[in-house]
């Protein structure tokens, strides 16, 4: 607990330091661009830092002794570089989901919809903070790109190249399943109803279970030198605890209370959002309230007592004590591939800690 509370620390401040080196750059363009920075800031200061600490945790797995210095300033690096990625992909996100809130506070989107409002501009203000808050977006893309290189400027050639690579790949794969994600919104009326639920999953895998756990995991061993059978170990444990990490995001998206989560109650319900438990709801309702269910499902008016109603027709039909197993099982999946493994016995403790942490938080 000690090392991941001092990786934590070490992230945050290698991540102010960075901003700080940025934001004067903006600043000498204009005093209205140096906002850009101070926004930045925002966005990259709390947060559970999941990603950072599964980087690190990889990264500690292939290694036989303790890290040297320069060992952990490449991977508190490459771990800063997920974060920044992280809010970039937040900012984005929130955009698509036209969400209000991040972490109890405006989104980015809505604080640069307020400053168009408080500073009396012409023009459109929501236009203007979705805008501004793209390009916000794409700047911290910028940034995660910056602190990776920094970080395996000094790895051996190959090893440099592979933590790029595994960087990269991670890239790829969010972006595309954040697609299918807002696809399955829109297509799952004309998609076969036996084909939904493996739809749902593969939203699961491609914009959650790869990117939140088992690429921050590959992208530190890799970075550690991990061996083949390593990352294999790593792949195995990483695939499934990111399974049931997101189905654990699911069911707080829809029944997460809002002063823990810093969202709406109900904000999956809200966006639509057709998630493995609204389609093993779907298989188990009646036709009726199955036509219900599709009907109120992405309406952005939901009362209170609509998304009540929907909570308790998503209870009652079973789906969350289902989901409530699959995470049991995907679970029991990942701390398998532990055993035995050939990794560093301190690193797998914590990995079995973190699983813990990751699969029964409250928000």
């Amino acid at each position: 607990m000690a090392q991941s509370n001092r990786l934590v620390d070490l992230v945050q401040d290698r991540l102010d330091r960075f901003l700080d080196s940025r934001t004067p750059i903006l600043a000498s363009i204009s005093a209205d661009a140096g906002r850009l920075g101070g926004f930045s800031g925002q966005f990259l200061s709390g947060g559970k830092r999941f990603r950072a600490l599964f980087c690190y945790w990889g990264h500690q797995a292939v290694r036989n002794g303790a890290a040297t210095d320069d060992d952990l300033d490449e991977v508190v690096g490459a771990a800063a570089a997920l974060e920044i990625f992280h809010a970039a992909a937040l900012v984005h996100d929130d955009i698509i989901d036209n969400s209000d809130t991040r972490r109890g506070a405006p989104s980015a989107h809505r604080r640069f919809q307020s400053l168009h409002e408080e500073s009396g501009f012409a023009g459109d203000a929501t236009g203007f903070g979705t805008s501004a808050a793209l390009l916000l977006g794409d700047l911290l893309l910028g940034f995660s790109d910056e602190l990776l290189d920094e970080a395996i400027s000094a790895l051996p050639r190959e090893r440099a190249t592979a933590t790029r690579a595994a960087f990269n790949r991670m890239r790829t794969e969010v972006v595309a399943g954040q697609y299918l994600d807002i696809l399955e919104e829109s297509a799952w009326s004309v998609a076969p109803e036996d084909e939904l639920l493996d739809r749902a999953r593969r939203v699961i895998v491609f914009k959650s279970a790869k990117y939140s756990v088992q690429a921050p995991l590959t992208i530190g061993a890799t970075l550690g030198g991990a061996s083949l059978g390593q990352l294999e170990t790593l792949r195995e444990f990483g695939l499934p605890l990111g399974i049931a990490y997101q189905l654990r995001d699911d069911l707080l998206g829809v029944f997460g209370d809002a002063e823990v989560t810093g969202k709406p109650s109900g904000d999956d319900l809200r966006e639509g959002k057709r998630t493995v438990l609204i389609a093993l709801a779907r298989r188990r309702l009646p036709g009726g309230v199955r036509r219900m269910l599709d009907e109120l499902l992405g309406d952005p008016s939901l009362t209170q007592e609509q998304v009540r109603m929907l909570q308790r027709t998503i209870t009652e039909a079973g789906a969350v004590d289902e989901v409530e197993r699959l995470i049991a099982r995907n679970v029991d999946r990942a701390n398998a591939a532990l055993d035995e493994a050939s990794l560093n016995a301190e690193a797998v403790d914590q990995l079995r800690s973190l699983t813990r942490s990751v699969t029964q938080r409250v928000a």
